[in-house]
């Protein structure tokens, strides 16, 4: 769904096809791949569907096979690095999530679904499209991850969603989840790992921006709560100055010493903080207060939480989240004569 979107918004289809079939060749046992897009519409929406026909004879496949074969197809593909990147990270964060569930290491673990031929395809077809397409010389960002709900059955038997290998790379991305909209699996392994190799981290909502493409990428289930539609949209930010996404934490004190609240703010600018300020208030009952402010990107969020809580004693933060306006300055050397 995501390289369907992808040749949706722009993409070449040629391209990206070709680099999908050519996976075939460096994956032993794999006798047929043919892909093909055609334009369906999803509750009155075009898009993009991909149709991949495959014949594997490959039942499960090491983590190192994987890998290699993907570095196999990166270099034949000649994909510059940031390409490379997107494709080898891709398959070594499905290998690496795969490896800690079942408590082995990336070489020994046996991958099964995910060992699959079009593992390696979606892989390929995503580094080439997102290269022609300038995304990774940008900012890629996602909003939080529908997983779905209810279980889904594979090789390991039926298990809650998200599968444990979903979960396992949107944990070590980062990345924030949501459950439904629709009964079922809606973010694959596969798919996770693209994501987060992708875009640099999940957002709440969308950021201030200026849209120029949207890109429509249409899965092959139906669901009857929503369209099963994956959307991707390129902009640009508006303005000269550039932008990024942080939270503000916000917390009311006023039965805290003045110096158990200035150590806090020393702690908190050691432990991640952008920015700490307290503003002295007039608290219930006419008491003097603070109201205690952080910067945080959400890299450090949930620890400057917590050590909110652990330094001040407060029951509660306020996590506001935020777009900050930047300037953009040039830096540049001068070298200046002050009277010889």
């Amino acid at each position: 769904m995501l390289v369907a979107a992808l040749i949706d918004l722009g993409a070449s289809e040629r391209r990206v096809l070709s680099a999908m079939e050519s996976v075939k060749d460096f994956v032993k046992g794999c006798g047929k791949l043919r892909v093909s897009a055609v334009d369906v519409s999803v509750r009155g929406v075009k898009a993009k569907r991909l149709l991949v026909d495959f014949e594997d004879e490959g039942k499960s496949r090491r983590g190192l096979e994987l890998v290699k074969a993907a570095e196999e197809c990166a270099s034949s593909l000649g994909l510059p690095k940031r390409a490379r990147d997107l494709a080898l990270g891709s398959i070594r964060s499905l290998v690496e999530a795969e490896a800690r569930i079942h408590g082995k290491s990336p070489e020994d673990v046996e991958l099964h679904e995910s060992g699959s031929v079009d593992t390696l395809a979606d892989v390929a077809g995503a580094a080439a499209a997102a290269e022609e397409l300038g995304l990774l010389e940008g900012e890629v960002y996602s909003t939080p991850v529908a997983v779905g709900k209810g279980l889904t059955k594979f090789s390991h038997g039926v298990f809650p969603v998200p599968a444990p290998a979903t979960l396992e790379i949107l944990r070590r991305g980062g990345f924030a989840l949501v459950g439904g909209p629709a009964e079922g699996e809606l973010t694959t392994p596969t798919g996770a790992a693209l994501l987060v190799n992708l875009a640099s981290r999940s957002l709440p909502a969308f950021p201030p921006m200026i849209p120029e493409g949207v890109g429509y990428g249409a899965g092959s289930k139906e669901f009857k709560e929503a369209p099963n539609l994956l959307r991707v949209v390129a902009g640009r930010g508006e303005g000269e100055e550039a932008m990024d996404f942080v939270y503000l934490l916000e917390t009311n004190l006023d039965d805290v010493a003045g110096e158990v609240v200035g150590y806090a703010v020393e702690k908190l600018m050691k432990e991640g903080a952008k920015d700490a300020s307290v503003v002295p208030i007039f608290a219930k009952k006419g008491r003097p207060g603070y109201i205690l402010k952080v910067i945080s990107d959400q890299k450090n969020l949930r620890k400057l939480v917590r050590l909110i809580m652990e330094e001040t004693g407060t029951l509660g933060v306020r996590v506001i989240p935020c777009v900050r306006h930047l300037a953009l300055r040039r830096k540049f050397t001068a070298k200046v004569d002050l009277g010889g």
